[in-house]
């Protein structure tokens, strides 16, 4: 959808008597274009690495899923990211921001960004909120699932030293 709407903004002369193809550069704020056309972070990390949390979410409602991951150094900042999202162009834009939001932050602080956030930043109409919905709840689930392994890594280590 995105990629009809962009070419035919561009082959589109604003003289043109047909209101619909005016109104197409309004479609998408050209932030969501540029993430969308460049996305930033594509890729994926090993998700059995004890320092990456991988967070899987979808949208039943629109078939988005998305998968955000973050790599953490020892200190619990944030040291990466990376996103893979099968969606629509606010989704993409949605996932690309919120890994460039997360980079070089500590755990505590990108537990704070919300969806709003990235709507506003965005300029995502109503009906994309679910987009970044998404993208909150992805960084929620990166985190808990870091911290699930990390926890479990500290029991496996406490388990031996009571045995040792």
């Amino acid at each position: 959808m995105l990629r009809i709407a962009k070419k035919l903004v561009q082959t589109a002369s604003f003289e043109t008597p047909n209101p619909a193809i005016r109104v197409l550069p309004r479609f998408y704020h050209e932030r969501v274009v540029d993430h969308y056309d460049n996305p930033r972070n594509v890729g994926s990390f090993d998700k059995n690495d004890p320092t990456v949390g991988t967070g899987l979410v979808g949208a039943p409602a629109c078939g988005d899923v998305m998968k955000l991951q973050i790599k953490v150094d020892e200190n619990g900042k944030i040291i990466d990211a990376r996103f893979k999202t099968f969606g629509c162009g606010s989704a993409i834009a949605s996932s690309s921001v919120a890994t460039e939001w997360v980079k070089g932050k500590q755990m505590e602080e990108v537990l704070t960004i919300k969806n709003t956030e990235i709507a506003k930043h965005l300029s995502l109409p109503p009906v994309k909120l679910h987009c970044s919905m998404l993208a909150e709840d992805a960084i929620k689930a990166a985190v808990k699932d870091y911290e699930a392994k990390r926890a479990s890594a500290t029991a496996a280590t406490g388990d031996k030293s009571a045995t040792a």
